[in-house]
């Protein structure tokens, strides 16, 4: 035995009981660990008939604007029906829903999926956050394209152009101020902010010149990836911020703020949505497609242990994920979307119609990100809340992250060793190139979380073999 550690029990044994006693006061791992981590409490959720909740979602009217349906037909050929569905949605693509507009044309428009599903390898996921979507465009030309066309086959005072009105006008609005600076990243936190300034917080009436200063101005557009809607079932806050606390099925619904027409519609959709919540509690992470090196992964698995699960919790058949949200001077990722929701009014969204009522909803954004659980992780590249790093080997590794890199978004062009997307280093990105994910960009940056840069190169594998199993 070592004989520093038989001297130091034996100094001990001689100590007054005085200091003994001071030392059981010593703050435990729990106790200091508590130091930089803040659990997030649960709220009561409604119930929901999960049956009704995927045909709400992949075939409701939460949306109720968009292009008369035989001009879609005539422009986009039929796409595969991933989600078996019938009549007129059955030649859809996943991501678009045909439903029937106020004035009862029957218009396409866009559904959750656009943002909440994706090939990978060939294959369709449901659920998984879209990471290859193109958002660093301005729109503006297109949608008023598509209303030349509708009005030239249909004419300008035509029903078919009324049931596209709507969504024209609200695009042109918010087009240019939900630019994203790089390809495969999401501006829904724009999108929500833009779309909320819009409508009367009591009724929910569309508001066409609200002040001025409540608009965010076009370069603050902070970009976020797309999480797992597989993940939601063991949350007790949404977002990246943990800031959606409440009602779930209220918080998800605010995609139908696009095209809806006051609060008695809206309270239609909420009803419906706590179905839809009951089906996203039915879906599972898909599995690692391929071969696991099960001795390797078991020495992963004791790393995660020591590692890993203080913050992200425990996972397979003893999983306990405890929704604790990481301060940011102890993640240290990058800090512009914590920041930017903290400056956000929260107040005024409890007091709208969506903090009302017994199904009220709220946002209490805290100082920092929520560790989330990682069922499926190895699915979900890129990685971090902003998706500056593109495989889980160079997360857990934080001196190997590309300042610049690209991808195909060939959604086949997948790395089953590194466990992300493949992707080509750049020194530099002279001619912004929006698709080179740049992470100088404010909002971009891929620092932070660094917590396995103390693990051997071997260590690493082995926990990156444990990862694939979740």
């Amino acid at each position: 035995m070592n004989p520093y550690l038989i001297a130091l029990c034996i100094v001990s044994l001689l100590l007054p009981h005085s200091l003994s006693a001071a030392n059981d006061n010593t703050p435990s791992n729990e106790q200091k660990n508590n130091r930089y981590r803040t659990r997030v409490a649960p709220s009561t959720q409604r119930k929901g008939d999960a049956k009704k909740g995927y045909r709400y979602l992949v075939e409701g009217d939460y949306i109720v604007s968009g292009i008369p349906i035989g001009l879609y037909t005539m422009a986009r050929p039929a796409g595969k029906n991933l989600l078996k569905r019938s009549g007129d949605q059955a030649d859809l693509p996943f991501h678009f829903t045909a439903v029937t507009s106020p004035n009862g044309v029957r218009v396409v428009t866009s559904n959750c999926l656009r943002c909440h599903a994706q090939m990978l390898d060939g294959k369709f996921i449901l659920g998984l956050g879209n990471s290859i979507a193109d958002f660093t465009a301005d729109r503006t030309a297109t949608i008023s394209m598509i209303d030349t066309m509708i009005t030239g086959l249909h004419g300008a005072d035509s029903p078919e152009r009324e049931a596209y009105k709507t969504l024209h006008d609200r695009f042109l609005l918010i087009s240019p101020l939900i630019q994203t600076q790089v390809r495969g990243v999401n501006p829904a936190d724009n999108l929500a902010f833009v779309l909320g300034r819009h409508r009367d917080p009591d009724t929910l009436e569309w508001i066409d010149n609200p002040p001025a200063t409540s608009e965010p101005k076009k370069t603050s557009v902070i970009p976020t990836d797309v999480p797992p809607l597989w993940l939601m079932k063991k949350k007790n806050a949404l977002y990246y911020t943990a800031s959606g606390r409440g009602d779930f099925a209220r918080l998800i619904m605010a995609s139908s703020l696009l095209t809806l027409k006051d609060s008695k519609e809206a309270a239609q959709i909420d009803k419906n949505f706590a179905d839809v919540l009951a089906y996203l509690s039915t879906i599972q992470a898909p599995a690692w497609p391929k071969k696991v090196d099960s001795t390797l992964a078991q020495q992963g698995q004791q790393i995660f242990k020591d590692e890993c699960v203080r913050c992200h919790g425990e996972h397979g058949p003893s999983s306990d994920y405890p929704n604790y949200v990481i301060r940011l001077d102890t993640i240290k990722t990058d800090p512009l979307l914590s920041q930017w929701q903290r400056s956000a009014d929260s107040h005024s969204y409890a007091k709208s119609w969506f903090g009302k009522g017994p199904n009220a909803a709220r946002l209490e954004p805290g100082d920092g990100y929520i560790a989330p659980p990682l069922d499926g992780i190895w699915a979900s590249a890129p990685y971090l809340h902003n998706g500056s790093v593109p495989d889980l080997q160079t997360l857990l590794n934080s001196k190997a992250r590309p300042k610049f890199w690209q991808r195909s978004f060939n959604t086949s062009d997948y790395d089953f060793d590194k466990v992300g997307w493949k992707y080509q280093s750049h020194q530099a990105n002279p001619n912004k190139n929006p698709n080179i994910y740049d992470t100088t960009l404010p909002g971009y940056g891929n620092q932070g979380h660094t917590f396995a840069d103390d693990l051997s190169v071997t260590q690493r594998k082995a926990l990156l073999e444990y990862l694939k199993t979740l």
